[in-house]
């Protein structure tokens, strides 16, 4: 499978020398389908990990690298730490997810959203509060990764960023018309699709603002 939002990312930390940190792939990756915590796994995901066993994106950006989970012969961060989530916020979720990476929150794919080739919309997961809070914030993971090197490109640009070295330009809060071109994701939060792992944060007026500069519509 091509991954043009990964190369992209890449090619974003390398030439803005943001940092970035890979190993190799297991001998044997998680293939598309096959089960994670009895969930099938997501086929972009499986793609990503035949190239590589983990990823630090943006390690010079304190608080805004993100990191994929690794899975190797040497680590199995990705199995346990969605053995862990099935366990701890499954039944807080309401929805069953596939925890793959984060940066301060975690970012999952959602299997029963895939799409007819089985690609798996992503959300932000926080939970540093009293109950799961959820956003949607790509249709798929390359496009998520596609997103992300866009608003590292933004960061990096923003006037405070370059006279301070520090910018208050958050993911996803201020990236709406970056995961506005995402048209399969404005799709399915238009049609309602997101809305049960949105339960507590539709009486959030920022929520809801944020939702529907992404989706043109209310939440």
């Amino acid at each position: 499978m091509e991954l043009p939002g990964l190369e992209r990312l890449l090619e974003v930390c390398q030439r803005l020398n943001l940092g970035l940190e890979t190993s190799p792939p297991a001998r044997e990756p998680l293939k598309a389908g096959s089960l994670l915590e009895g969930l099938a796994f997501d086929p972009v995901l499986a793609s990503i990990y035949a190239r590589m066993g983990h990823a630090t994106f943006a390690t010079e950006l304190v608080g805004i690298g993100w990191i994929l989970e690794r899975s190797d012969e040497q680590v199995h961060g990705l199995e346990k730490e969605n053995k862990w989530w099935r366990e701890a916020w499954w039944r807080e979720l309401g929805v069953p997810v596939i925890v793959f990476g984060g940066d301060i929150y975690a970012y999952a794919t959602v299997p029963h959203l895939a799409d007819e080739w089985g690609r798996q919309p992503v959300v932000r997961v926080d939970t540093y509060e009293y109950a799961p809070k959820v956003m949607p914030v790509a249709s798929n993971v390359d496009r998520f990764f596609d997103s992300y090197s866009r608003y590292l490109e933004a960061f990096v640009a923003d006037p405070d960023y370059q006279q301070e070295g520090e910018s208050e330009l958050l993911f996803p809060w201020h990236v709406t018309d970056i995961l506005a071109r995402d048209e399969r994701l404005v799709e399915l939060m238009r049609a309602g699709r997101f809305d049960s792992l949105m339960k507590n944060v539709k009486t959030s007026e920022d929520v809801r603002s944020w939702f529907e500069k992404v989706s043109g519509v209310a939440l």
